[in-house]
C-alpha cells in the first residue's frame, strides 16, 4: 500500500527544510551582538529583563531572516529589493509592530513620546536589517542553486 501525502503536508516539508537550511548560516553570537548594538541604550543586557527582552529580539529577528530568505526569490528572478519588499510589507509591518510592543511591555518604556518614537525607529531598523540579510542570503542560495 502506497503513502499518501498531500500538496500542503509536501509544501510544507519543504519549507521547514529550507528554513533549516538557511538558519545553518546565522550565528547566535552575531544575533546577540546585533541586539546589544541596537537596543543597548533602552536596556542593560545583564539583567534578567535584559535577557528575557534580548530572548525576544533574537526570535523576531530569525523570523525577519527566514521572511526574507523566503522572498528572495523573487529578487533572484529579476525583482527589486524595493518591489520585493512591497511584496511582504504587511508581514514585516507585523513583526516590527510585534517587537515594538514586546518591548514597550516588558521593558516598562512609559510614555514619553521621544523615547517610544526611536524605540519604534530602533525596531524598523532592527527588522530591516534582518529581513536583508535574509534576502541576501537567499538570492545567494538560489545564485549557486542551493535551494
Amino acid at each position: 500500500m502506497n503513502v499518501i501525502t498531500t500538496f500542503k503536508e509536501k509544501r510544507k516539508e519543504k519549507q521547514i527544510t529550507y528554513e533549516r537550511k538557511m538558519l545553518r548560516e546565522l550565528s547566535l553570537e552575531g544575533l546577540k551582538k546585533n541586539v546589544s548594538e541596537t537596543f543597548g541604550s533602552y536596556f542593560r543586557m545583564g539583567t534578567m529583563l535584559g535577557s528575557a527582552i534580548e530572548e525576544g529580539c533574537l526570535d523576531v529577528a530569525i523570523e525577519a531572516y527566514l521572511l526574507g530568505a523566503k522572498y528572495s526569490r523573487f529578487g533572484y528572478y529579476g525583482e527589486s529589493v524595493d518591489e520585493v519588499k512591497k511584496r511582504c510589507y504587511q508581514y514585516e509591518k507585523n513583526l516590527i509592530d510585534a517587537l515594538y510592543e514586546f518591548i514597550c511591555y516588558w521593558g516598562h518604556i512609559g510614555d514619553n513620546g521621544f523615547v517610544n518614537e526611536s524605540l519604534y525607529y530602533a525596531c524598523e531598523h532592527y527588522v530591516d536589517y534582518w529581513w536583508m540579510e535574509g534576502f541576501r542570503k537567499g538570492e545567494k542560495r538560489y545564485r549557486l542553486k542551493l535551494h
